[in-house]
């Protein structure tokens, strides 16, 4: 029993389309090639024109940009809406399933504070939580 999560029995999670996780203090939202080449397609430029656009370097990482007040560049504030929702990155996919997220019952009470969906709506197994969890480490 000790090598179970504390959440072995599920978590509660359905997303709100709040917006919350868009925006509010800077950040990072970690991007890879395959998926740079993604949103360049939906947005039908070429990835050099994307990257140059909408992505900056962090080291040897890339993320995409900031609005000056936090919010992903790709967040919509009329709408409350991502404006590329359908190749949103793998970080975007997997929330609030992050290991920063679900280390403790403690940090996940704080990720329900902020995160209207979190702690309500549909029982995700345990198994869905650590395949998302597999899928990057946050």
């Amino acid at each position: 029993m000790a090598d179970q999560p504390w959440f072995r029995e599920g978590l509660r999670f359905e997303c709100t389309q709040c917006g919350n996780c868009c925006t509010g203090a800077p950040g990072f939202v970690w991007v890879t090639n395959d998926e740079i080449a993604a949103l360049a397609k939906r947005l039908h430029m070429a990835v050099e024109a994307f990257e140059r656009k909408y992505v900056r370097k962090v080291g040897v990482r890339k993320s995409l940009i900031e609005y000056d007040n936090g919010d992903c560049v790709f967040f919509d504030p009329q709408t409350r809406h991502c404006g590329v929702y359908e190749e949103r990155p793998r970080q975007c996919r997997t929330w609030p399933f992050w290991d920063s997220n679900v280390k403790t019952p403690e940090a996940w009470k704080e990720t329900c504070q902020v995160c209207p969906g979190s702690g309500r709506g549909t029982l995700i197994p345990v198994e869905k939580i650590l395949e998302q969890l597999a899928v990057i480490r946050l």
